[in-house]
């Protein structure tokens, strides 16, 4: 059966270049007489029903906007089995042939589980700033976040070496330091605290204290907000404890979300969404489209969260190389 009408929503964490996927879904699907409809609010809008029509005008200006024009969300119920068989009951009467979806983890995780149950095409776009998800190189909004951060990064440098003060900087990664490493080495960070490595603080303490007495003017240390020592204020305070030295703690948090996508998540999600819209034209459903090598690639759901999807561990060591 052609396929004629696409849903799309996004879902979770909001990531710059969801507005340009969502673009590029349906200009490509208009090109080929697809209708598009809009879920608002992530899957809580299939449960819901809040649905918009989707057209050229619909897209007009939003490639290089921030957020998501669709709204985002979590959706505790869309869960469990009662909240999928609602959301399956919006599919059937808005005649929806496909959907797309566009997140992280949890949202590949959902699309799974009810296109696995409930026989419905589903297709993923990575959308998060974590860069966590196996089955892409870089997933759309992570580097977007990596330059807001760097640029923050780069400001404190300023003021880090006027006072000859050591900082801690925190940015985002629960589970992975795809963030925290790139920033690291981008920004020259002294050293990168990140999820998958373990952390030993008496000898970050040393290579602190050396560094000071070497006559550094700025030590600036990146901490993932998922490290196992403990956050970056944490961090410090063992630190502090160590060498007694004076010290300050930078939170970037949300900073990180927000802003105009780069051009290379523009990019990215203008080829993703393309592809994705061909994938279902042609009955391929039940995955994530991602790019790995500068190709498209198709990755099933279950395998994009199941799989850890590791960091490059010689960005790891020439950090520590550049800090010495």
């Amino acid at each position: 059966m052609k396929t004629k009408r696409i849903g799309i929503l996004t879902s979770g964490g909001d990531a710059p270049g969801m507005n340009a996927a969502i673009r590029a879904v349906v200009r490509t699907a208009l090109h080929y007489q697809i209708k598009v409809f809009g879920f608002k609010h992530g899957y809580n809008g299939l449960l819901n029903k809040t649905i918009i029509e989707l057209n050229h005008s619909s897209v007009a200006n939003i490639i290089q906007r921030g957020g998501t024009i669709l709204g985002t969300a979590r959706s505790a119920e869309f869960k469990t089995h009662k909240g999928m068989e609602k959301a399956k009951k919006t599919i059937d009467k808005y005649n929806i042939d496909a959907l797309v979806v566009i997140g992280g983890e949890g949202t590949m995780r959902g699309a799974h589980e009810f296109s696995k149950k409930f026989n419905v095409d589903v297709a993923g776009l990575p959308g998060t700033i974590d860069n966590d998800l196996f089955g892409t190189d870089i997933t759309i909004g992570f580097d977007t976040a990596v330059n807001n951060a760097l640029e923050a990064v780069d400001r404190i440098r300023d003021t880090a070496s006027s006072l000859e003060r050591l900082f801690f900087i925190e940015v985002m990664g629960r589970c992975a330091g795809f963030i925290g490493l790139a920033v690291g080495l981008a920004g020259g960070a002294e050293d990168v605290l990140i999820p998958e490595t373990p952390t030993d603080i008496k000898a970050l303490a040393k290579k602190i204290n050396n560094n000071i007495k070497k006559g550094k003017l700025s030590n600036i240390v990146i901490v993932s907000e998922g490290d196992e020592a403990g956050n970056a204020f944490t961090i410090a305070a063992k630190i502090k404890s160590i060498i007694n030295e004076d010290y300050r703690v930078a939170v970037l948090g949300y900073i990180q979300r927000g802003g105009a996508p780069t051009a290379n998540d523009r990019i990215l999600a203008s080829k993703l969404g393309y592809a994705v819209v061909l994938g279902l034209m042609k009955k391929i459903s039940g995955c994530m489209v991602g790019e790995i090598k500068n190709k498209i690639i198709f990755t099933p759901f279950e395998k994009t969260y199941t799989r850890k999807k590791k960091i490059d561990p010689d960005i790891y060591t020439i950090i520590k190389i550049f800090a010495e």
